[in-house]
């Protein structure tokens, strides 16, 4: 019997996929407990078309990351830090520093979690950042650490 998960069931398959199963498991296990439909011909249009409209979605994300990548690469930041003697920082500069500086810089809502640093800036400089915008779109920026 194919049937369409409502639900991700574990060593069977994710929301949304339509499976062929036993039609005792189908009737006695996955209907019941409402983690899964008969597989009918409206039933596989509505699965369709939802699925097209998150490809469209998926595709409409891709390309806004894509042009935001293109509007941020080669740009350069500048984060204001407290520094002694030699350049070096008091504390330093982490990504969440970096998230908010292109954020108001560029007018964004970036998380920091987007933000790839290597590990945490502790002296003067300009230095290089990877902005993950989206998978496998990134930005890279410069970031400039000057005394405060």
């Amino acid at each position: 019997m194919k049937v369409i998960l409502e639900q991700d069931v574990p060593r069977l398959g994710k929301k949304g996929e339509v499976v062929e199963v036993n039609d005792g498991y189908a009737r006695n296990f996955l209907l019941p407990r409402k983690l899964a439909r008969a597989a009918t011909a409206g039933a596989l249009k509505e699965v369709e078309a939802l699925k097209q409209k998150a490809a469209e979605k998926e595709a409409r994300a891709a390309a806004e990351a894509k042009a935001l990548a293109e509007r941020l690469n080669g740009r350069t930041v500048t984060i204001p830090a407290r520094a002694g003697e030699g350049g070096r920082l008091f504390g330093s500069v982490t990504n969440q520093d970096v998230a908010e500086a292109v954020n108001r810089a560029f007018n964004l809502n970036l998380d920091k979690r987007r933000v790839e640093l290597k590990e945490p800036i502790k002296a003067l400089g300009a230095y290089s950042v990877t902005l993950r915008l989206y998978t496998e779109i990134t930005a890279e920026i410069t970031v400039k650490v000057v005394a405060a």
